[in-house]
């Protein structure tokens, strides 16, 4: 299997060197800084700059809204968004691309490495500096992920944590206080066994969770524990992966030992599995990422009161959450003029109006602190308490190389070997120890072989 993976690395490489030598070639913006100029677009010039972004249904179409505003608020810079599928397939465009790709590309936080190594970018930063743009009223939290050796490197865009979502109506049913969710792994778990009921040969589950490997990185991260490697790959380049530590193993018996004793029901890796199953009341409590708040709310409708709490972690531990969803890059394989027409898209998108509409229309973060003192925004959050809690636990989180995340090439790969590590204990294949080193260890194979061809 290993043997298979390696000539998709060669071939990550060579787009790599191709990209880099085109966008040499076509003067792209270096990625020291160096001495980055800015270039005016001159009166009557209309630049255009592409979009390719991953958002569909309701965010894709707050996205094409945005652009349509943009473009009719000036006069200089045309934006044509298009939508590439998922997260995945729109990267895999990106690098069949080369230098017919985008302007301005979106992409998941877990794809920030390969982006710096592809030498395709101009980092943000560049255009900060030479702009003059001030980032001190942005969350530092969300900043603080995509910034690598001091530097921006991409614009937050879309930005979520996970929470729990709870059914309040079955905590009274069975006594327990609905404005007092569970704060610790063991009242999480006595909580689910409350909360677990068989009536008339139906169960309700208290706790449903899916086998997803971005929450395993946030409860490493509440933890207090590291995913690779070199402060997480941020003091320098990972070279392995050691998710196979107490935290690690901590949290998946946790999962396990509430699936076996039947107080937690597994729905496997889908978020879309656990919503449905809370929506219908078949599990009592689950997790699932802020932007899911609209879809939830709305499938429940008024069958029973929603709250949201902080995720839980082992007692005496305090540690905090990841951010996770997207942020966009500009590329440097199109002409300076078109990569700062793109800049003063991103710009406009920062700003504290745009933000807080984008975060009504989708329910992510808006980077921006001033977005919170719009009007529109303060009523929507009157109107949506639970969505409260999101902003609390992320501001809770103390910046650190932990709670800013890992920083690998491979990423993607290692999310389906967590999770398939994860569904081997669930089914009783192989224990916390055996699954995690044994995941460890392939992860750890896959950095190799990226660092090789990739330094």
């Amino acid at each position: 299997m290993r043997a298979r993976r390696r000539p998709v690395w060669m071939l990550w490489a060579l787009v790599l060197i191709v990209t880099l030598l085109a966008g040499c070639a076509r003067g792209g913006g270096s990625q020291s800084g160096g001495e980055f100029q800015k270039v005016e677009i001159q009166p009557g010039e209309r630049v255009k700059v592409t979009f390719w972004h991953a958002m569909g249904g309701a965010a894709g179409e707050a996205v094409q809204r945005l652009v349509d505003r943009f473009n009719s608020s000036q006069d200089k810079v045309v934006v044509e968004a298009a939508y590439q599928g998922t997260y995945d397939d729109a990267l895999q465009k990106l690098k069949a691309a080369g230098p017919e790709g985008p302007t301005i590309m979106q992409v998941y936080e877990i794809g920030s490495r390969f982006m710096i190594d592809s030498g395709m970018i101009t980092p943000m930063q560049n255009f900060i500096d030479a702009d003059g743009f001030s980032t001190d009223d942005f969350e530092p939290n969300i900043l603080g992920y995509y910034t690598f050796d001091g530097r921006l490197y991409s614009m937050p865009f879309n930005t979520s944590t996970p929470i729990v979502y709870y059914n309040k109506d079955a905590f009274r049913e069975v006594g327990l206080d609905p404005e007092r969710p569970p704060r610790t792994f063991e009242e999480f778990q006595e909580y689910a066994r409350r909360l677990t009921v068989t009536q008339g040969g139906q169960t309700r589950y208290g706790a449903g969770i899916a086998l997803y490997g971005w929450f395993f990185e946030q409860f490493l991260a509440v933890q207090g524990a590291h995913y690779v490697d070199n402060d997480n790959g941020r003091s320098a380049r990972a070279t392995k992966a050691i998710i196979n530590s107490p935290e690690g193993e901590r949290f998946v018996n946790w999962l396990k030992e509430m699936v076996d004793e039947g107080s937690a029901e597994n729905l496997g890796r889908r978020t879309a599995e656990t919503q449905a199953a809370f929506a219908a009341g078949r599990i009592a409590m689950t997790l699932d990422s802020t932007a899911a708040l609209a879809p939830i709310l709305n499938g429940v409708g008024d069958k029973f009161e929603v709250g949201t709490a902080f995720l839980p972690r082992p007692e005496g531990v305090d540690g905090g959450v990841i951010i996770g969803g997207a942020s966009v890059w500009i590329t440097n394989t199109k002409p300076l003029k078109e990569q700062w027409a793109a800049w003063e898209f991103v710009k406009w998108l920062t700003t504290p109006e745009v933000q807080a509409e984008w975060s009504m229309a989708t329910g992510y973060f808006p980077i921006r602190l001033a977005a919170y003192d719009q009007p529109a925004l303060q009523e929507w959050h009157a109107q949506r308490p639970q969505f409260t809690t999101a902003i609390e636990q992320l501001r809770a989180s103390k910046l650190s190389t932990v709670t800013q995340g890992a920083v690998i090439g491979t990423f993607p790969q290692a999310r389906q070997i967590v999770e398939a590590a994860m569904e081997s204990v669930i089914l009783g294949q192989a224990t916390a120890a055996e699954a995690l080193t044994s995941a460890a260890e392939e992860i750890t194979k896959g950095i190799e072989d990226y660092n090789r061809t990739t330094q």
